[in-house]
Protein backbone atom coordinates (compact mmCIF):
# COMPACT_ATOMS: atom_id res chain seq x y z
CA UNK A 1 0.00 0.00 0.00
CA UNK A 2 2.75 2.57 1.00
CA UNK A 3 4.95 1.40 -2.00
CA UNK A 4 1.75 2.52 -4.38
CA UNK A 5 1.17 5.96 -3.24
CA UNK A 6 5.03 6.75 -2.83
CA UNK A 7 5.24 4.95 -6.61
CA UNK A 8 2.76 7.54 -8.27
CA UNK A 9 3.98 10.42 -5.79
CA UNK A 10 7.10 9.92 -6.87
CA UNK A 11 6.70 9.27 -10.79
CA UNK A 12 5.09 12.68 -11.07
CA UNK A 13 8.15 14.01 -9.23
CA UNK A 14 11.05 13.27 -11.04
CA UNK A 15 8.98 14.32 -14.15
CA UNK A 16 8.32 17.62 -12.86
CA UNK A 17 11.91 17.85 -11.90
CA UNK A 18 13.11 16.53 -15.23
CA UNK A 19 11.18 19.11 -16.91
CA UNK A 20 11.76 21.68 -14.62
CA UNK A 21 15.58 21.15 -15.35
CA UNK A 22 15.50 21.04 -18.80
CA UNK A 23 13.37 24.36 -18.38
CA UNK A 24 15.79 25.47 -15.87
CA UNK A 25 19.03 25.06 -18.58
CA UNK A 26 16.89 27.13 -21.14
CA UNK A 27 16.26 29.85 -19.10
CA UNK A 28 19.80 30.18 -17.88
CA UNK A 29 20.92 31.97 -21.02
CA UNK A 30 17.88 34.83 -20.77
CA UNK A 31 19.12 35.31 -17.47
CA UNK A 32 22.78 35.52 -18.16
CA UNK A 33 22.37 37.52 -20.82
CA UNK A 34 20.44 40.28 -18.81
CA UNK A 35 22.77 39.93 -15.39
CA UNK A 36 26.44 39.25 -16.83
CA UNK A 37 27.72 39.06 -12.92
CA UNK A 38 25.62 36.25 -11.84
CA UNK A 39 26.98 32.40 -11.74
CA UNK A 40 23.81 30.84 -13.02
CA UNK A 41 24.97 27.59 -14.07
CA UNK A 42 26.70 26.35 -10.85
CA UNK A 43 25.99 22.73 -10.25
CA UNK A 44 26.21 22.19 -6.87
CA UNK A 45 23.04 24.69 -6.23
CA UNK A 46 21.16 22.69 -8.92
CA UNK A 47 21.77 19.43 -7.46
CA UNK A 48 21.55 20.83 -4.44
CA UNK A 49 18.08 21.93 -4.39
CA UNK A 50 16.84 19.02 -6.92
CA UNK A 51 17.92 16.72 -4.36
CA UNK A 52 16.39 18.90 -1.50
CA UNK A 53 13.17 18.87 -3.38
CA UNK A 54 12.75 15.22 -3.87
CA UNK A 55 13.23 14.51 -0.31
CA UNK A 56 10.54 16.98 0.56
CA UNK A 57 8.14 15.59 -2.22
CA UNK A 58 9.25 11.98 -0.77
CA UNK A 59 8.52 13.08 2.80
CA UNK A 60 4.94 14.48 1.64
CA UNK A 61 3.92 10.97 -0.33
CA UNK A 62 5.52 9.20 2.64
CA UNK A 63 3.44 10.87 5.50
CA UNK A 64 -0.09 10.03 3.85
CA UNK A 65 0.73 6.90 2.87
CA UNK A 66 1.85 6.08 6.44
CA UNK A 67 -1.43 7.44 7.92
CA UNK A 68 -3.28 5.44 5.21
CA UNK A 69 -1.89 2.40 6.68
CA UNK A 70 -3.12 2.24 10.01
CA UNK A 71 -7.00 3.05 8.82
CA UNK A 72 -8.90 0.34 9.36
CA UNK A 73 -10.29 -0.78 6.04
CA UNK A 74 -13.74 -1.61 7.50
CA UNK A 75 -13.75 2.07 9.02
CA UNK A 76 -12.75 3.88 5.80
CA UNK A 77 -15.51 1.75 3.45
CA UNK A 78 -18.25 3.44 5.84
CA UNK A 79 -16.95 6.92 5.61
CA UNK A 80 -17.63 6.45 1.75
Amino acid sequence: MVWLILRSGLRLTILGTVLGLVFSFGLVRVIGSFLPDLAVNDPVIISGVTLLLLVIALVACWLPARRATRVDPIVALRAE
